[in-house]
């Protein structure tokens, strides 16, 4: 088997660059959208049951989608999905700027998800090409995935400020915009990398499904992005309804857990040179509980406040990033042949758990409390380390 990674020779911040927007902008449509939903009713005639349709069906479609456009990749390469899945993104998020018909704006909130979803797992697929066997990826892991953690802090304020001085349709022409730009660059450096093969790859998603270090490292990646989910889910009501932080006052705190992360994935390459892969995990995990303990004792002893719930969340912070360092490359590490099916499952598996678990956390363990975060971190991360135990077992 060759690769075609021969002329992928960036810099890591010169990938970063070409990598990140794409990343980013997924996510972004729907939290830099998050500040009109109220006005959005009023502003296409219609309920606001089908508003919040168009945010349920973007999430969904971001994850399903990668299950159509994995193996695609697999098939005609990482760069069309790509460049075809952000250009779809584009002109759905231009569309969108001049719709006022309720049910075409929600079509074309559910193309640009489509778009989204493939620009994702195409640029995950590249980034396993190019860096599982390189030092730079635990780190580019890390930085990709801190960059996402700023997107629910910064995207519903500048959907604030762009509409407040433009109007809601300014939003979607931003992002068509940026999107545009980002094309721009990726079609004039973004190489092809998916390996050359003697036969055509086979969309094989049962190997993948009964390898156990899929699951092993699967459930440690759930664990790490629910954590940070049920925390974006929970912070308002603790720091704003209860311990009454204002708006930029929450927003600042917020922040700082992104900030981190960030700090700390400039350090996950040389972490992950000395733990290895199990070893990072497991210490992201064992981060994930000491931060648990803490916000359970802080929700005990403490009034809501920056001490007892954003710095118990800078602990589990950490382990975020020492655990997204080696997930992908441990999920993905058997599949290069199938590395955007093996992306596919590894993102679709975790938005399920995230999102099915993690609700029911903040659901049935009162969400304006520490608990919720701290319950998700515990069960998740014993069911982690347990996993990975039987796996060195094996091995």
């Amino acid at each position: 088997m060759t690769s075609k990674i021969s002329t992928w020779n960036y810099r890591l911040s010169a990938a970063l660059l070409l990598m990140a927007p794409f990343d980013i902008l997924a996510s972004l449509a729907m939290d830099i959208y998050l500040s009109v939903v109220p006005i959005m009713p009023r502003a296409l005639d219609t309920s606001p049951a089908t508003v919040q349709l168009t945010l349920s069906l973007y999430m969904f479609m971001l994850g399903a989608g990668q299950i159509v456009f994995g193996p695609l990749s697999d098939i005609v390469g990482r760069r069309p999905v790509l460049v075809g899945g952000a250009a779809l993104f584009a002109a759905a998020s231009f569309l969108l700027a001049g719709t006022s018909s309720a049910g075409l704006f929600v079509a074309l909130h559910l193309l640009q998800a489509v778009g989204a979803s493939a620009a994702l797992v195409a640029t995950f697929a590249t980034v396993r090409d190019v860096y599982a066997e390189r030092p730079e990826g635990a780190q580019i892991y890390s930085l990709l995935g801190s960059m996402l953690s700023f997107v629910p802090t910064l995207g519903p304020i500048a959907g604030t400020l762009i509409a407040g001085h433009f109007g809601w349709r300014a939003i979607f022409l931003a992002l068509g915009i940026l999107t545009l730009v980002a094309i721009l660059n990726a079609v004039a450096r973004w190489h092809e990398t998916r390996p050359t093969t003697v036969s055509m790859p086979k969309t094989a998603f049962r190997p993948i499904l009964k390898d156990f270090s899929f699951w092993t490292y699967t459930t440690g990646f759930s664990a790490a992005m629910g954590a940070f989910f049920i925390f974006f889910s929970t912070a308002p009501r603790v720091l704003i309804d209860r311990a009454g932080f204002s708006g930029i006052a929450f927003s600042l705190a917020f922040a700082t857990a992104a900030l981190v992360m960030i700090l700390t994935a400039r350090f996950a390459g040389s972490f992950v040179k000395r733990w290895g892969s199990a070893g990072s995990l497991a210490r992201g995990m064992m981060m994930l509980l000491v931060g648990a303990v803490l916000l359970a004792a802080g929700e005990l002893l403490l009034i809501p406040s920056f001490v007892s719930f954003v710095l118990p969340m800078w602990v589990i912070a950490i382990g975020i990033v020492f655990a997204t360092a080696v997930t992908a490359n441990g999920a993905l590490r058997a599949f290069d042949d199938t590395a955007g099916t093996a992306v596919a499952l590894y993102f679709c598996v975790e938005s399920l758990i995230v999102g099915l678990i993690g609700t029911l956390f903040v659901v049935f363990l009162h969400g304006d409390t520490a608990y919720p975060l701290a319950g998700y971190c515990i069960v998740m991360a014993l069911i982690t380390l347990f996993a990975l135990r039987s796996l060195q077992r094996r091995s």
